[in-house]
């Protein structure tokens, strides 16, 4: 630890380091720039999601016909994303691994800036599946580079907003594409994309991640990054100091159990896969990613035009309902931050769940009552119900996944497990989107929003029963959280162990 009291030295010094905990402005700024950098390829990735929405009905108006753009290619337009990030999903998280985060993202930019060429030049339906197969990269770097780098480089008191602010800007592109395709051409999503890109290039002068370069046991680098980004006051210092004596520890123990065989190798996956260190945040986190993709809140996006339209039978009203939905889609996120300032994450994620599972349920219940004949359909309530529910959705299950699996998962399993989350979390997504047309067949409207309310509880439930609270804690303190649970049930087993056992015992 002498790097750092010789920095705390260098900081009296230099009269960087007030008396009081708050960050200065300065390494704010840093840490916010960072935070853009990341933000531009999440308005970008949104900018994906939301292209497939508008270029879809001009090029089937551009035809006057649905021949050339059949409803099996149009689902494939919606949900190829998913899938063509599987591939991606396996080499990121190993280039975050041992090449650092920095250059991954710099890779993940390059890809999408020709991917958007492609889409630029497209002429049919054949060439935008190809632009979108390239873009798969864009959307596997949503879980694997930028929340590392947002989590990483972000301090515990930002980290939340930050977070947060990456799940709205999202939106913020898919409403940005669907408005740019609704007014003008689809190709014009590439320009604003491209422009996007060339801002996210600038993170060529950022630092390397201090919790990588920890990782790694590089600790002269951390310390010069570390406070590059959050300075030298006393929250900074000490959650350096817990960062370096948390790895040195961690390098220690694998120094001493160093060894060449198979059998250490195999030893370590299964030490790995049954520590609840591993397994609770990861599967916690699945819950959470779950509860979003059941909310049914992305089919509604990515469907909005054809949804409206069957629920209104008008397509001027369909447009209208699909931007409308996108832009209280986005209030809705802005308020969500604003409340994380204030509700803490657990209750945030809980309580607008529960809303939004209600908002599910009534919906269902107003779409059978008009199947049924009881109630006349009214355009007016249709677009209220369904921007309710997205208002709802959006405040906690939407903009808050990222923050909490980036926070509860361990630094030294979050390569494996943004592996593992990030395969199920993109094959879940693909999935729902591609089967949500067949869903709406089979079950009807009503039926597929009573299908999701019923899936959203599921997991809401469980959350409730297992998730744990994380606002204003760091990393370290949050892995502590999930190791002291384990040991206090251990301790309370082998208390009560011992008192039964004297209990038995013959008294004299």
């Amino acid at each position: 630890m002498g790097k750092i009291s010789k920095c705390c030295a260098k900081t009296d010094e230099i009269g960087e380091c007030p008396a009081h905990e708050r960050l200065s402005r300065k390494y704010f700024f840093r840490q916010f720039y960072v935070c853009t950098v990341c933000t531009s390829i999440y308005f970008v990735l949104g900018l994906c999601f939301g292209a497939p929405t508008v270029f879809i009905p001009q090029l089937r108006k551009d035809a006057n016909s649905t021949e050339p753009l059949t409803d099996d290619m149009a689902s494939w337009l919606s949900s190829v994303l998913g899938y063509s990030s599987m591939p991606w999903v396996i080499i990121l998280p190993i280039l975050t691994q041992y090449i650092g985060r920095k250059i991954p993202f710099l890779i993940v930019t390059v890809l999408t800036i020709v991917s958007f060429i492609v889409f630029y030049c497209s002429t049919n339906a054949m060439h935008l599946l190809i632009s979108e197969i390239l873009q798969g990269v864009t959307l596997a770097s949503n879980m694997t580079v930028l929340i590392v780098i947002i989590t990483e480089y972000s301090s515990p008191r930002y980290r939340g907003v930050f977070m947060m602010i990456e799940s709205s800007i999202f939106f913020w592109g898919v409403w940005i594409a669907n408005v740019t395709g609704t007014f003008s051409h689809w190709r014009n999503i590439a320009i604003i994309a491209f422009v996007c890109c060339l801002y996210a290039m600038t993170a060529v002068i950022m630092p390397e991640s201090p919790s990588w370069l920890a990782i790694n046991g590089r600790f002269d680098e951390c310390a010069v990054a570390h406070h590059w980004l959050k300075g030298f006051d006393k929250e900074s210092e000490e959650e350096l100091e817990n960062l370096i004596k948390s790895q040195k520890e961690y390098l220690r123990q694998c120094a001493e159990r160093e060894t060449s065989t198979s059998w250490y190798k195999l030893r370590i996956v299964k030490e790995t896969a049954t520590a609840k260190g591993f397994y609770q945040p990861l599967l916690l986190s699945m819950g959470v990613m779950s509860l979003y993709h059941f909310s049914g809140k992305l089919v509604c996006s990515m469907y909005a035009v054809d949804l409206i339209k069957q629920i209104t039978s008008s397509e001027s009203a369909a447009y209208i309902g699909m931007l409308i939905l996108d832009a209280v889609t986005i209030l809705g996120m802005q308020i969500g931050c604003v409340l994380s300032k204030i509700l803490n994450r657990r209750t945030l994620l809980l309580s607008s769940s529960v809303l939004g599972i209600m908002f599910l349920f009534i919906i269902s219940l107003y779409l059978y009552l008009i199947n049924l004949h009881v109630v006349a359909e009214s355009k007016i309530i249709s677009i209220v119900l369904l921007t309710s529910f997205s208002v709802a959705i959006t405040c906690g299950p939407m903009i808050m996944p990222s923050t909490i699996f980036g926070e509860i998962i361990f630094l030294r399993y979050k390569s494996c497990s943004l592996l593992i989350l990030t395969l199920f979390s993109e094959l879940l997504m693909a999935t729902v989107l591609k089967l949500a047309p067949h869903l709406f067949k089979a079950l009807s409207l009503h039926g597929a929003f009573l299908f999701y309310g019923i899936s959203a509880s599921i997991f809401a439930f469980l959350l409730y029963k297992y998730l744990p609270e994380t606002k204003d804690k760091t990393l370290q303190q949050i892995e502590n959280y999930f190791k002291e649970s384990h040991e206090t049930v251990e301790e309370a087993a082998e208390a009560f162990i011992n008192e039964k056992q004297d209990n038995d015992a013959p008294k004299c």
